[in-house]
């Protein structure tokens, strides 16, 4: 038996279908319909769509805290957690292809409308940025540690937008070795 509320039920499906669909074309009504519930118990727990988006940056926050949490404890060397980090192209390959990255489309969504929430929405990869920073430090790249993690951040994100726009899966494969590779190459350049 499931230990989710109704709410936790709306939150998931919205998450789903910002994924999916975008956040403007995502209705009251394609939540409801996901969820099987009334509009007027859809109303209940939730007054407005910025009210869902709200409670869907905060899941994914939070969702991707436990993921990096998770990679800190699984991985021994700073280089093994930014492998982590990397391979997730790898992982969610499938839904990237089909619709790019989960954090990039909602914040450039956002951004396109002006809305409100975009500096919430960026917070993902300030999220990401920031630990990044972290395990390049712990490798020894103090100096240059943010500029690293944010070329990592942003050549996984280009990487994300082009195979959602050619649906290529090898071209994931092939960016995430070269990435790969690139690492072992800073590795190796403080170890020597």
């Amino acid at each position: 038996m499931s230990d989710k509320t109704t709410r936790d039920h709306i939150v998931e499906a919205a998450d789903q279908l910002f994924y999916a669909q975008g956040f403007e074309h995502t209705s009251f009504s394609d939540i409801a319909d996901a969820v099987q519930i009334s509009r007027g118990n859809f109303y209940y727990h939730f007054k407005s769509k910025d009210e869902i988006l709200d409670a869907v940056i905060n899941v994914r926050l939070a969702d991707r805290r436990m993921m990096l949490e998770r990679w800190e404890i699984d991985g021994e060397h700073p280089a093994d957690r930014i492998r982590s980090f990397i391979n997730i192209l790898i992982v969610n390959r499938e839904k990237i292809k089909r619709y790019g990255c989960p954090v990039g489309t909602l914040s450039t969504e956002l951004a396109k409308l002006n809305h409100a929430s975009q500096g919430k929405a960026n917070e993902l990869y300030t999220l990401f940025r920031t630990w990044l920073g972290r395990q390049f430090v712990a490798l020894g790249c103090e100096a240059d540690a943010d500029a690293l993690a944010m070329h990592l951040l942003a050549r996984s994100q280009g990487v994300a937008a082009l195979a959602n726009a050619f649906g290529d899966e090898e071209f994931i494969k092939h960016e995430v070795k070269q990435m790969g590779d690139w690492l072992s190459s800073c590795t190796k350049r403080r170890a020597g």
